[in-house]
């Protein structure tokens, strides 16, 4: 039974590195990268429908994303839905595409951004940290020795550390990218 519960822990924590990861992809850099526009939703016919369901995404270039919707007649609900977005990008379309010119972050904006990817980092540990806590209470009510809770206790504390450094890692490789010029 231990085992499971410590199985369990550690398919949460998983998932809760896999969320931050996807939360730091979502994050501006200097570069094109289509999980920007993962979080937007698009007006498309009165429903709201991820934009990544209505269109393909190239990176020609460096500083250049490239949108192209699936259905032309959309394009302008996607290109408003860019903008109201206020990542910073000022979509032009030509009729058949959505072009997006990524900027050179400013030395400010890419603090301000340092201190969101560590608020997102920091959400990281504490979800990580309420699965362990959790876990270790529904380990504690197991019906078990002393020593095989404190043995499973080591064990969950052992996957919180691997976790937790999993997301710090995360976080070194995207202030190294942010503070890339």
């Amino acid at each position: 039974m231990i085992n499971d519960l410590l199985k369990e822990a550690d398919d949460k924590m998983a998932q809760a590195l896999e969320h931050t990861a996807t939360e730091f992809g979502s994050v501006r850099t200097g570069r094109a990268n289509p999980g920007l526009l993962q979080r937007i939703n698009v007006d498309y016919y009165g429903t709201q429908t991820p934009l990544q369901q209505l269109a393909g995404f190239t990176v020609p270039e460096a500083r250049m994303l490239i949108v192209q919707p699936f259905d032309k007649s959309a394009i302008a609900a996607m290109e408003r839905a860019i903008q109201e977005a206020d990542l910073g990008l000022n979509p032009s379309n030509d009729g058949n595409v959505i072009r997006l010119a990524f900027p050179a972050l400013t030395e400010e904006r890419r603090r301000d951004l340092i201190k969101v990817v560590h608020r997102l980092a920091e959400e990281g540990r504490v979800a990580i940290r309420n699965v362990r806590r959790h876990s270790k209470d529904a380990i504690e009510s197991e019906d078990v020795s002393e020593d095989d809770i404190r043995r499973a206790e080591k064990e969950l504390q052992t996957l919180t550390d691997k976790y937790v450094g999993a997301i710090d890692a995360a976080l070194t490789r995207k202030e190294e990218e942010l503070l890339e010029v």
